[in-house]
């Protein structure tokens, strides 16, 4: 069985530290992340507000995203064991091809390609205020730093516009406060993965 789980949200939300703690406790669980396909610098265009556009879906190699999630569609286990990822042999069912594979989809626009809305699920999304993302984003170090005025410029007015645009789209998302403690957010998510795989076994 094969299970794509689709983690967005906004910039700082937890989207990552959410991920890293479901990839140690999933069986055969596979990511990628939306982040590794970021166009190089000089092909990021300056818009209108005067920033470089990295929050809006044509700073990613889609395409490239794409081919990614569709080629662990194609074969779970070539694409575990290619990128390193143990299988379990603890299983009652020792062809790994039977077994269950999940894929972990994680980035800050996942909702907005219709390329990729009928591989999910399963999606969550996380959300948090506006101030506490501010703070959040504040204290990060990126390779690009943010210049001055960035975040209200450009980062949460795309991601307003963004977030719109995904509610317009017919996926179903279950939506998860970033507020909570990390432990209460993954227990939350855990368990609902674990109850939807049951219903599907």
């Amino acid at each position: 069985m094969k299970y794509v789980i689709g983690i967005g949200g906004v910039t700082n939300g937890g989207k990552t530290t959410l991920t890293n703690k479901l990839i140690k406790t999933l069986p055969n669980c596979c990511v990628v992340h939306q982040d590794d396909f970021f166009k190089k610098p000089d092909q990021i265009e300056v818009g209108e507000d005067g920033f470089k556009q990295w929050d809006v879906i044509t700073a990613l190699d889609m395409e490239a995203m794409t081919d990614t999630v569709k080629g662990w569609v194609e074969n779970p286990v070539k694409f575990a064991r290619s990128h390193g990822v143990p299988l379990s042999s603890s299983s009652d069912v020792a062809n790994p091809d039977e077994q269950t594979h999940i894929l972990i989809v994680e980035g800050f626009l996942l909702y907005n390609d219709p390329q990729l809305l009928d591989v999910y699920d399963k999606c969550y999304y996380i959300s948090i205020p506006y101030e506490e993302c501010k703070r959040r984003r504040s204290t990060r170090q990126y390779t690009v730093p943010d210049p001055p005025g960035l975040f209200e410029g450009h980062v949460w007015p795309m991601y307003l516009k963004h977030r719109t645009e995904m509610e317009g789209s017919r996926l179903d998302i279950e939506y998860l406060d970033g507020l909570k403690c990390k432990e209460e957010l993954y227990n939350q998510v855990y368990e609902d993965i674990q109850n939807n795989l049951l219903h599907r076994s």
